[in-house]
């Protein structure tokens, strides 16, 4: 079979998304299936891209929402070469373009929104909200209500997708989601990441890793840290990932204000082996973001045997929270700094009890090797005619 994905951009600092596209492009092929991406991005970018499929970059697109003229008639000329095709993401452009594209057509279609129909955004962003209202009215309901399926990557996300929008009628599927884990030597990926900063070496580390931006709730971490684990002078803080809308200087200016700056490590973005090294170099992993709709970098950690302090904000606590792979509180300074003390009170023999169970947290609901046939499966069954989820609709 041939599959088609659309998403804005192969570039690494997209996050999540990519990164489970990535990990599916991968299966296809396991499973013999060809498969090609569909991007915003400027042609020229893709010809340096490493990305495991074929990428057709129909950009460059224009500002946040990526209006790319010819996305347009590049779908309408290509979506008929295959099998099923899955938008990933909801609010660029890419996703009306193919939706268009795919109007009139036969070939089945279903999306992933990774997150992106949470009430937190409600909430959180109200003028934001006012936009993406008329947005839903003018196009985007008809793109949902019309897919085959709607992939929901926890149980959760699902649930909480169903507040989201007035006219929500989608077929809903939870999908296995998660992570190959680490492909590389761990050891010798430790020692590669502590060569870069030696200075950490005997250092006890909490790592948090991912887009630096307001969601991930990084401005409660560092007070949360700077009241609790900065006090000692085993602990340092690592903060790994792509800056976004110069949001790492408020950061910095935060941590100088609370006196912690030498206490915290700013790695930028890890790729490849200095990424697994930094996980297996770390004592916890520490994420109290305000919304993740997975958090694939949780999965990550977990396969490297890494514990991890988390919000319950990340729709995959509770299976981190039963197989006591790590510590769940709000996502609040008083949450995060109680996880953090409840860490340091943690004797040697309990921290290492920590690193088995998070090791079989991950082969239990995130190994995407135990969990592939499914996977496929689910996309496949999009290509059988008749074969149709049950219609949930908004509360």
């Amino acid at each position: 079979m041939r599959f088609l994905h659309v998403l804005p951009s192969v570039d690494p600092r997209y996050g999540g998304p990519l990164e489970g596209v990535r990990s599916l492009c991968l299966l296809y092929r396991q499973f013999g299936h060809d498969v090609e991406v569909a991007t915003l991005d400027d042609p020229e970018v893709i010809r340096t891209s490493s990305f495991p499929a074929k990428v057709t970059g129909l950009g460059p697109g224009w500002g946040v929402y990526g209006y790319a003229p010819r996305a347009h008639h590049w779908f309408q000329e290509n979506v008929h070469r295959f099998d099923v095709v899955v938008l990933n993401t909801i609010w660029q452009y890419s996703t009306l373009a193919a939706w268009r594209g795919l109007s009139g057509t036969k070939v089945p279609y279903a999306v992933f929104t990774h997150g992106m129909l949470d009430p937190y955004f409600r909430h959180q962003f109200p003028l934001k909200h006012g936009k993406k209202c008329v947005y839903w009215a003018l196009f985007l309901q008809r793109i949902m209500n019309g897919a085959k399926t709607v992939f929901f990557t926890a149980e959760e996300e699902k649930l909480l997708a169903r507040k989201s929008f007035r006219g929500y009628r989608v077929h809903e599927t939870v999908v296995p989601y998660g992570s190959f884990g680490p492909y590389c030597d761990l050891q010798a990926a430790r020692a590669a990441f502590l060569r870069q900063w030696p200075e950490l070496s005997e250092k006890r580390l909490l790592i948090s890793m991912g887009r630096l931006h307001p969601k991930k709730g990084l401005d409660i971490l560092i007070e949360a840290f700077s009241k609790s684990a900065a006090k000692s002078q085993e602990f340092q803080l690592v903060i790994a990932g792509p800056d976004q809308d110069e949001y790492r200087a408020k950061l910095v200016a935060l941590a100088e204000s609370l006196g912690v700056a030498e206490k915290i490590t700013w790695t930028g973005m890890l790729r490849g082996d200095l990424k697994w090294g930094a996980l297996s170099a770390s004592e916890v992993f520490v994420l109290p973001s305000h919304q993740e709709n997975f958090g694939i970098v949780v999965a990550e950690a977990l396969s490297c045997s890494l514990p991890v302090i988390l919000s319950n904000r990340i729709n995959i606590w509770r299976e981190v929270s039963k197989h006591w792979a790590g510590l769940v509180d709000e996502d609040s300074v008083e949450g995060t700094v109680s996880s953090l003390q409840r860490w340091m009170e943690l004797t040697p023999t309990e921290i290492q009890a920590l690193r088995g169970r998070a090791l079989v947290c991950f082969h239990r609901y995130f190994n995407l090797q135990k969990s592939a046939a499914r996977l496929v499966e689910s996309v496949e069954n999009l290509a059988a005619p008749g074969r149709s989820p049950v219609v949930q609709t908004a509360d």
